[in-house]
């Protein structure tokens, strides 16, 4: 039987104060709405229709960048005139699926997962029900819809604003996801009213509608209340970010993650980390990011879509589309820029940029060095202050640099230039043309002095600050 899904993410969220809808706010790195593309799609939902409102070009931009199989597609709630009247808009594609089943979501439900999806639809169909609706149980029902149960199922759902002080009392909440019979729905749809307190078509109202003509309607208890958690606000996103952050730890720790402290920790929920390895506070490691074992990540590290081999040691290294070997040791305040690759052992202090690079094995780059464009071997040592100057303002160029050479302090390497094995560079030196293997090259020039200018700057120094003195 085909399935397809309904996203409901037209509401611009005011309380939010975003320029973006709310469906595009990110939870733990990714936005709410691809939480839910990728839930409905590892249940084998491949069709998915998403109802947009405000903004929903942004939402248009996002699904046309998005790599995926499924076959998605937009709608537009042109008026904001409730969750019924937004199912509405998709009329035409749930006729796509007559005889078949539609899943119809709220488009700020981060923690819908695959087991709760499968597990609502087994009931669905064992059931023989015309509508399933997905709920939980809170403390804490607030302003959530409550579900009003019978001896065969339930018989309905009663937004808060219209509930009876009895009703409030319910802690059964409606958990905003619906699994309907495609052409149970359509004939729902049509018999929508809007005669309450908000003047707007309530997609729940089609439960009675249902039920009215016969039809049996239940509802599967989601096992965790997260699954209907949602966000109006910022702060209420903020809870989401840690409920999120806390389940992605806690599974690291499962898998023999070591954390010294969880203070500032953020990891994204598709980074791998192997067993052994110790992550420090104030770490991020977002999507991409895959850390072998017995590595130390320490405090400061941001690692983005990086590889990271084992044994490696990170202190404060933020680290884009790259990749480090096995047994690297980085750090503090290191920059490794997208495209670059650090191989086994090389040893990188402070202050060290590299972009666009690779650094052969064994290299030591020990401080204030940048190694932009360049290819390095094995076994080279960068003296403090080294430049591979790959720009000239127009056009960008390659450095190579062979095994076992040596770039003295303050170097300057004027690209395209090639240093061949085992050379030399004096410090000091600009580099402007190749170096043979087993060369000292030294580039300098000429020293010139010109006796008394410095006391003349210093007296045109002091006078100035004296007259900004008598100023002031």
């Amino acid at each position: 039987m085909e399935k397809a899904a309904i996203i409901l993410a037209g509401g611009q969220g005011k309380r939010m104060k975003s320029n973006k809808p709310k469906v595009l706010c990110n939870v733990l790195g990714e936005p709410i709405l691809e939480w839910e593309l990728k839930a409905c799609e590892s249940s084998d939902i491949n069709n998915i229709c998403i109802v947009k409102g405000y903004h929903g070009e942004m939402l248009d931009e996002y699904l046309k960048k998005r790599k995926s199989a499924s076959d998605i597609c937009s709608v537009l709630q042109s008026e904001r005139l409730g969750t019924g009247h937004a199912v509405m808009q998709a009329r035409d594609y749930i006729k796509k699926f007559l005889g078949g089943d539609i899943l119809v979501l709220n488009g700020d439900l981060p923690f819908i997962d695959k087991e709760t999806i499968e597990a609502s639809y087994k009931l669905h169909k064992e059931g023989g029900c015309a509508v399933t609706v997905l709920t939980a149980i809170l403390d804490d029902a607030a302003n959530y819809g409550r579900i009003i149960r019978d001896q065969t199922g339930i018989s309905g759902i009663v937004e808060k604003k219209d509930c009876t002080l009895q009703q409030l009392e319910i802690k059964e909440i409606n958990a905003g996801c619906y699994w309907f019979d495609a052409a149970d729905l359509l004939y729902a749809l049509g018999e929508l009213k809007n005669d309450n307190a908000q003047n707007e078509y309530y997609l729940t109202d089609c439960i009675e509608i249902l039920i009215s003509k016969g039809k049996k309607a239940d509802a599967y208890a989601s096992r965790d209340a997260v699954t209907a958690m949602g966000a109006n606000d910022r702060k209420e996103l903020l809870e989401l970010n840690d409920i999120a952050r806390k389940a992605v730890i806690s599974k690291h720790l499962e898998n023999g993650i070591e954390f010294t402290c969880t203070d500032g920790v953020v990891i994204e929920k598709d980074v791998v980390i192997g067993k052994g390895t110790v992550i420090d506070c104030n770490v991020s490691l977002r999507s991409g990011t895959v850390i072998g074992e017995d590595c130390h990540i320490g405090s400061g590290c941001v690692l983005s879509n990086t590889k990271v081999g084992n044994g490696v040691s990170l202190n404060y290294v933020q680290a884009y589309d790259a990749v480090i070997d096995e047994k690297a040791t980085i750090g503090p305040f290191v920059h490794i820029r997208p495209n670059s690759h650090i191989m086994n052992g090389v040893k990188i202090g402070d202050f060290v940029e590299v972009k666009n690079s690779t650094v052969g094995e064994c290299t030591s780059v020990s401080h204030l060095t940048y190694i932009g464009d360049s290819d390095v071997g094995a076994n080279v040592n960068f003296g403090c202050g080294v430049v591979t100057v790959n720009y000239n303002g127009k056009e960008k160029f390659r450095c190579e640099i062979e095994d076992n050479a040596f770039i003295g302090c303050n170097t300057n390497i004027v690209a395209p230039v090639h240093i061949g094995k085992g050379a030399y560079t004096a410090a000091g030196s600009t580099i402007t043309g190749d170096v043979p293997d087993d060369a000292l090259a030294i580039e300098r020039g000429e020293t010139i002095i010109k006796e008394g200018y410095a006391h003349k700057k210093l007296w045109e120094r002091t006078e100035k600050y004296e007259k900004n003195k008598k100023h002031e």
